[in-house]
């Protein structure tokens, strides 16, 4: 047996690894992940806004909501992370879960509907990583 430390770390092993987990996961859980994406491209299909998440169960994860600057206000945020709600809501789920920095938009998830549940502070260096819920439906 071989134990080694990278700082870069192999697409195959990376794989791997999470597919041993995702295997071991449905075991425990017997449900298993579907990935949730909304996107919303320009004419040279380019993206200026999307999200990228997964639905678990009774759960969506939302990984990544990203609007191009030039959009940022304008309602666009709104409208995709509302559509991946309703999307999660059709397969099931009751709840999501999501993170975002100091630095990024900490004000917005609450203005729709999310709810702080916990930091890391000094994340990544001088910011703080803030960690929201939100319930679907009622």
């Amino acid at each position: 047996m071989d134990i080694s430390v990278t700082d870069k770390i192999d697409k195959k092993d990376e794989e791997e690894l999470i597919q041993h987990l995702a295997d071991y996961n449905y075991t425990q859980a017997h449900s298993k992940p579907g990935e949730l994406g909304v996107f919303l491209r320009d004419d040279n299909d380019r993206i200026i806004a999307g999200l990228i998440g997964h639905t678990w169960g009774k759960w969506l994860f939302i990984k990544t909501l990203w609007v191009h600057e030039d959009y940022r206000g304008s309602g666009l945020g709104a409208r995709i992370l509302t559509m991946a709600e309703d999307k999660a809501v059709e397969k099931g789920c009751k709840f999501v879960f999501l993170d975002t920095f100091s630095f990024q938009a900490p004000k917005f998830y609450p203005k729709m509907g999310y709810q702080e549940s916990f930091t890391l502070n000094e994340c990544p260096i001088n910011g703080t990583r803030i960690y929201y819920t939100k319930k679907l439906g009622s």
